[in-house]
């Protein structure tokens, strides 16, 4: 058995955070997000609107663990409230030019590989996409939503069955939330 584990979270400023339930919702300048955090045996409680508690009597590893995850999981909604993410995705073609367009909720690659098909890729809510040229542009509050969007354009022009060496055309991610990609 574990000691117990309180652990807190600080509200960044600008920030405006409400707690119903397992519920957390938070209000910044990039916008709004909201996520539930549900355990058991894990106490999730707002302290005075600057700070978040979450503790836990008798813990075991199994929710020492789950404790730390959900802090994670909280302050990258408060982060995303705050700052935002940003994802980089860059369009390379050597043997056949493609061209990238946003349509509504759809990122739609035509000409890859010489295909005829458009290869397509779902943006998921509250996702923007810029394309500027070869560099694509993924924006988000929601970390999760954020990085599935960009990993599903890099996913749409996936090659299989032909040797990697040669054929290097498609979308590959260079840029996470700030962080250059090698």
């Amino acid at each position: 058995m574990l000691p117990p584990i309180n652990e807190k979270i600080i509200i960044p400023e600008g920030v405006k955070v409400e707690l119903a339930g397992s519920l957390l919702k938070a209000k910044g300048p990039k916008g709004e997000n909201e996520k539930s955090f549900h355990h058991p045996k894990i106490d999730i409680a707002l302290q005075g609107g600057k700070e978040i508690t979450v503790a836990c009597n008798k813990p075991t590893k199994r929710e020492k663990t789950a404790i730390y995850s959900l802090i994670a999981h909280m302050k990258n909604v408060l982060e995303g409230v705050k700052s935002g993410f940003v994802y980089k995705v860059k369009a390379c073609s050597s043997h056949f030019p493609m061209s990238i367009t946003v349509e509504k909720d759809e990122v739609v690659i035509k000409n890859f590989l010489g295909e005829k098909i458009p290869r397509k890729s779902k943006i998921m809510p509250g996702v923007k996409v810029k394309v500027d040229g070869s560099i694509i542009t993924v924006e988000g509050v929601d970390k999760e939503k954020t990085s599935a969007t960009a990993a599903r354009i890099e996913q749409a022009t996936r090659i299989t069955h032909r040797d990697r060496r040669v054929f290097q055309d498609g979308c590959f991610l260079i840029e996470k939330s700030g962080k250059h990609v090698e």
